[in-house]
């Protein structure tokens, strides 16, 4: 999944992003509304990570996301 598939699935893969990421509440979830860099300054904000650590760390987690699959 890439960052465009993200905004448009966010509904979907919401419940996804906070299996992989616990710190996250639905406060938090509601908020990023799946933009990526929202998605990113929160996790960097609750785990105490880089900017770069971050968007790594979600951009790899987006890749294993089939989106075909997820919205399905």
């Amino acid at each position: 999944m890439n960052r465009e598939q993200l905004a448009g699935a966010w509904y979907v893969v919401r419940g996804k992003v906070q299996e992989q990421c616990g710190k996250l509440t639905d406060d938090h979830l509601h908020v990023i509304n799946g933009r990526h860099t929202q998605l990113v300054g929160k996790v960097r904000q609750r785990y105490g990570k880089t900017r770069e650590v971050a968007e790594r760390d979600v951009d790899r987690w987006l890749e294993t996301i089939d989106a075909d699959a997820t919205l399905r």
